[in-house]
């Protein structure tokens, strides 16, 4: 009964972050996106703590932390380099097999992408890194997370083409 409450609560927590994702890349805004992102990796931590995957729910922590960081001090190459740092500490401390690997990657191209990028380069990393955390929720059997994930891909294909149409529209006018 334990187990089945937990893979609910955990389908739950993955959908929930299914929608704040969606809305999220979305956005054309990066601060509206960084805000939405921060409340759905809340959902996300939730859920791989309840299903048990410890390095993913702590990297999914982290990723809050990274977030509230990265948004107030954007280009800071030492701040990037702590969360960098916590990030490998967490991963050690919490590792249990190479199932948590993805999450990893995941956090490394969340965390370059967002002190580092802005508009459109930022989109692609944080696409990367979705693909990353779509094999983690694969690998401990999320079905909201995957989804999520899936539906991340989607909506920040769609929303980088726009960004780039916008961006080509605004160069015909000037030119």
């Amino acid at each position: 009964m334990h187990e089945g409450y937990n893979l609910v609560a955990g389908q739950f927590f993955g959908l929930v972050s299914l929608v704040l994702c969606v809305l999220a890349f979305s956005s054309k805004q990066d601060d509206r996106l960084l805000m939405l992102l921060l409340s759905a990796n809340v959902a996300f931590a939730l859920q791989f703590m309840v299903l048990g995957s410890w390095t993913a729910s702590a990297l999914s922590l982290l990723v809050i932390a990274r977030i509230a960081f990265a948004r107030r001090y954007p280009n800071s190459k030492a701040v990037m380099a702590v969360i960098l740092a916590l990030s490998g500490v967490a991963s050690v401390l919490t590792w249990q097999n190479w199932a948590d690997l993805p999450a990893i990657v995941a956090m490394v191209l969340g965390t370059v992408s967002m002190f580092l990028l802005r508009g459109i380069p930022m989109r692609v990393f944080l696409g990367l890194a979705a693909l990353a955390w779509m094999l983690s929720h694969i690998l401990v059997g999320s079905v909201g997370g995957t989804l999520a994930e899936a539906m991340v891909l989607l909506t920040n294909a769609i929303t980088i083409y726009r960004l780039y149409r916008t961006k080509q529209r605004y160069s015909e006018i000037i030119d």
